[in-house]
């Protein structure tokens, strides 16, 4: 990536400048704000991968960077609580935004979902999103030059965990120091293993399926037929089967299929999905 290239993507903003600079040019151009500091670690992560991609997207997206020590004003009036956190500004408003430093193939993941990349983008070839294996070896060399820096190893077990290697993910979840342990992507994290430990040993999607359609009660092989569809990527099938263990079997397993539940919502993105199972969970429990 070119200096020329970076200078007219990224940018430098202000409170004197954010409303021009931000709301009204995000009228016309998608701006993706960055809240950062120059004592955070993980920005460092972050910011040269959102730079990395505003030069790919050529223009489809600018890159606005705000110091929260320079600019605690505008942190305050948007509720910054921990950085670094970005938001997605279009037509005056936001629209998405996350806080932590993702991996790569996430950051494309969330670029996506709003914006495309321009005609004559940096690089002529189409750029491939980061596999997980991609990320777990950049994230070992990162590590290996900056052994110190233990928000790497919350990072290497979050690309281990999409990798499909849990027992590692949770072998570098349970070295984290305390403050990583309750970060929101840690958390996070031990839902979902808790959710893959449960298939150890569990029969395949096709049996459990069969299990459920010979016995509608079957409630251990519905309640690991959810964790299946859950975890293969069909969330909303694998909620339906929480919820009808809630609705027959309350208190089956000590309350299992609540507990599910909840671990499910810490894991989903899909923030209209979770509210709408949190409020049929809701008419079910009171």
């Amino acid at each position: 990536m070119s200096a020329t290239t970076a200078d007219t993507h990224v940018f430098d903003v202000r409170e004197d400048n954010f409303e021009a600079e931000v709301l009204q040019a995000s009228l016309t151009t998608p701006i993706l704000v960055d809240f950062w500091a120059e004592w955070c670690g993980p920005c460092k992560t972050l910011g040269p991968m959102l730079e990395k991609l505003a030069a790919e997207f050529n223009g489809a997206f600018r890159l606005a960077k705000v110091d929260v020590d320079k600019s605690q004003q505008l942190a305050g009036m948007f509720g910054i609580r921990s950085i670094p956190t970005v938001m997605l500004v279009k037509d005056g408003q936001i629209v998405d935004g996350f806080a932590g430093a993702l991996p790569e193939g996430q950051l494309r993941e969330f670029l996506q979902r709003h914006v495309q990349p321009l005609d004559g983008a940096a690089n002529d070839e189409e750029v491939a999103p980061e596999s997980p294996e991609e990320a777990i070896n950049r994230i070992q060399q990162a590590i290996a030059a900056e052994p110190d820096r233990a928000e790497l190893k919350l990072d290497l077990a979050l690309a281990l965990m999409r990798a499909g290697n849990a027992d590692a993910a949770e072998a570098e979840l349970t070295s984290l120091p305390a403050n990583l342990a309750t970060d929101a992507r840690a958390v996070r994290l031990r839902n979902q293993l808790d959710l893959a430990r449960a298939l150890k040993g569990a029969p395949s999607l096709p049996e459990l399926q069969q299990r459920v359609q010979a016995d509608a009660n079957d409630w251990a092989a519905r309640d690991l037929l959810g964790v299946r569809l859950l975890l293969e990527d069909d969330a909303a099938a694998g909620l339906d089967q929480f919820l009808a263990i809630l609705e027959k079997a309350r208190d089956w397993n000590d309350g299992q299929a609540k507990k599910r539940l909840l671990a499910a919502f810490a894991t989903l993105d899909d923030a209209e999905l979770v509210g709408r199972y949190r409020r049929r969970m809701a008419s079910l429990l009171f």
